[in-house]
């Protein structure tokens, strides 16, 4: 017998460098930064998403079998097109920005129901 969900409470980026990571994330996807806990660790916020920063090697967590740094492959919400979306991301620096795809080429099914993929993110391995 399995169980139900009701969502997912936070994601854990784990990473070789946390203060890029935070910066990459707050100066890409506009994520806004917070501390928590007695140890004042770091997430990144959205909306009622929260991402974690755990420094790869970092005491007093428990992280899966391979404490390696992660890559998370994101598909976003946004009003922008794909042109203006690779455009913001070039000019934040990330040379790795993917190149714009045409807009309503692929349909997904996304947690808001189908969607039209405008464009993925790749997160830098930070």
């Amino acid at each position: 017998m399995g169980f139900t969900l009701d969502g997912i409470d936070h994601i854990v980026l784990n990473c070789r460098d946390a203060e890029r990571t935070i910066s990459w994330y707050q100066r890409v996807l506009g994520m806004a930064r917070e501390e928590f806990g007695p140890e004042r660790r770091t997430a990144l916020r959205f909306g009622d998403q929260k991402f974690n920063v755990r420094p790869t090697g970092a005491p007093g967590w428990n992280p899966a079998a391979v404490d390696a740094p992660s890559v998370v492959p994101l598909e976003q919400q946004t009003p922008s097109s794909p042109k203006e979306l690779a455009q913001l991301l070039r000019g934040c620096g990330w040379s790795e920005a993917p190149p714009p795809r045409a807009e309503g080429t692929e349909e997904y099914s996304g947690a808001g129901g189908t969607r039209t993929r405008d464009q993925g993110i790749m997160s830098p391995q930070l």
